[in-house]
Parts: structure tokens; sequence; C-alpha cells
């Protein structure tokens, strides 16, 4: 390894409205330049736009800088950072999706924390906007002070629980490497399990407290159109957690923590936002997220996490359906009826 950051793009029909541009103008302009050597991997996911033209034009401008990956088929987000990973020759590793931007001090201020720290991992919070600008939208937090410093086990309990985004953070490459973490591919959701996973890899956490990421909101993303395919793979993403802390040796002593993520992801999230995101949902799928959280946890409704995080009014549409599932169908279905209405 002879850079000291690579930062992984996954690109897939970015092209319209600049939104690609305007994503790799604030990487190529980062304040590291001059300071780091850093590469820009930019994975094109078999896009059919114009996406691929526009980064081969930003390889040929920044040869120093990009380089273009494409893939010949399309392997969503997490087989277009495997693609990145594979090649990347940083000390540290960055992922920015696409449509998003940072600011120009976002990765020199990230890697200086970890200097001065010792940091394996480190964060920061972002911003949330509605068009192209450098203005600080809406600000979140994406992880809190308890998460951070010497990663011992209460702080890896808490970090799996909630880890935050992982575009808003750079990993030291070595634990990636040594490690063989990696991202599930062909589905939506990577980093729902990639993120919880790799959280118990670092051993140290530290944040820079500045929403220096901008997170894009419109209407055509990912989490703004629900359909049964992203729900299962979402359940996917659940189950590829469960497996991958079996097979590590996470499950004994992460117990807990692994079934009330498993419960909140395969079950909880996706049962509420199928029915009120998808136009004509099916009993049998409502019937098969239940089915399928009992047999791995038959009793995840007395875990300690899911009475602590999992709102009373969602334990109480899951109790009802755990007595019926057809009276919890139509029950549910009556109240979006009435709620529309009163809408």
């Amino acid at each position: 390894m002879n850079k000291k950051l690579s930062i992984i793009v996954p690109v897939y029909n970015m092209a319209t409205e600049g939104k690609l541009n305007y994503c790799l103008d604030s990487l190529v302009g980062q304040t590291i330049r001059g300071l780091y050597d850093y590469e820009i991997l930019c994975v094109d996911d078999a896009s059919t736009d114009d996406s691929l033209e526009i980064l081969l034009d930003y390889q040929k401008r920044y040869p120093e800088l990009v380089c273009v990956i494409p893939n010949p088929v399309n392997l969503r987000q997490g087989g277009a950072k495997n693609a990145g990973l594979r090649v990347a020759q940083g000390e540290w590793i960055g992922f920015i999706d696409s449509d998003d931007w940072v600011s120009p001090d976002y990765y020199e201020k990230l890697l200086k924390k970890a200097e001065a720290t010792g940091a394996d991992l480190v964060g920061c919070d972002y911003s949330l906007v509605d068009h192209h600008t450098f203005e600080v939208g809406k600000v979140i937090v994406n992880n809190t002070p308890d998460q951070t410093g010497d990663l011992t086990k209460e702080k890896h309990e808490r970090l799996f629980m909630r880890p935050g985004s992982m575009v808003l953070k750079i990993y030291k490459h070595s634990v990636i490497r040594e490690n063989h973490l990696d991202f599930p591919e062909h589905i939506f959701y990577e980093d729902n399990c990639a993120g919880p996973l790799w959280s118990l890899y670092f051993r140290r956490f530290e944040r820079v407290e500045e929403p220096l990421y901008y997170y894009y909101q419109h209407a055509v993303s990912t989490v703004h159109h629900i359909t049964e395919k992203k729900c299962r793979d979402r359940m996917k993403a659940a189950e590829l957690l469960y497996t991958e802390c079996e097979n590590r040796g996470f499950l004994a002593e992460y117990r807990e923590q692994i079934e009330y993520r498993f419960t909140e992801l395969y079950y909880v999230i996706t049962l509420f936002s199928y029915l009120s995101g998808v136009e004509k949902p099916k009993l049998s799928f409502v019937k098969e997220l239940r089915e399928g959280t009992e047999r791995h946890f038959p009793e995840f409704d007395r875990n300690k996490y899911y009475l602590e995080y999992t709102g009373p009014e969602e334990r109480k549409f899951i109790a009802m359906q755990k007595k019926s599932d057809l009276r919890f169908y139509l029950y549910y279905r009556i109240r979006q009826f009435v709620w529309k209405l009163r809408a």
C-alpha cells in the first residue's frame, strides 16, 4: 500500500441533474491533496445512462486521482464496494454514495483525528440537504460520545446496536483486510449487515463532531420507494448478519444484541415499512416475517433491547400478530384506511 486513503464510490445511473459531477468535484477538491497521496476508486455498476462517460472524463482530467472500475453486470452497492476494496491501495478506506458530497476538509479532519488519537475508525456527523449546496442543513448526529474511545465490550455492544452510517467513517484498511471484511452483493441494505459486523473488529473509534458529509434527500432515493423485493433484501441482510456473527464466533458473546438487531431488521422495520409502503400488502408475507423471526429467536419480544428500542405501539401490534396473523392484518389495514380518510 502506497497511498494514505482510498475513497470508494459506487455509481449506478447518477448522470442526471449534475449529481455525479457534484459528488466527484467535492472529492477531487479535497484539502488533503498535496498533504497525502489518495485515490478515488469509481466503480460503475453497469449503469445504463451516461455515468460511465462522466467517470471516464474525470479519470482523463485527474489521472493521478481517479480510477474507473467498470462492473460488467450490476451487483448493487455491496458488489461495487467489494470491487473497489479488491484494488484499494490506501492505508485508510472511505465510502461515499455517488449522489452525496463532502466538505472540502472532510478527509483531512478525519485523518488528522486518527493520527492524533491512534484510532482505527473515525466518523463524523452529517447534514440533510435537498439541493446542491455547502450550506449546512438539518444536522444529524451519526454516533454518540458513549460509543467512542477504546472499544470495550460495552462500547462494542453500543456500536453494534447503533453503528451509524458507513459512509460517514474512514476505516483502517489493515483491519478490513486481516479479518476478510466485505459487503453482501446483489441486495439493497448491504450496510445493515456490514455496519454492525465490521464494528466488532475495530479497537478505537473517534469522532469529529461536525457535519462534514452532505446527505442528499430526493424523491427517487432507495429509502423513499418500498417494494417487496427491497423488503426481502432487508430480511436477507438480517439473515446474513446472523450467519456471519455465528460463523465468526460472536453469537455467544453478543447474543442479546444480535437477537435484537435481527428482530429489528428482519421483522419490525420490514413489517411496518411493507404495510405502509406497498400498495397491496399480502397476508402471507406478513406471516412469513413473524415465522422467520420466531424460527431464529422464539422469545425475541422478551429481549431487553426490544423492550427499550421498539415503540409501545409497534410492540402492541406485534403482540396482536403473535396471537393471530389474520386479526392483526385486518385490524392494521382498517386502521390504515381510517388514517387515510382523516388525512
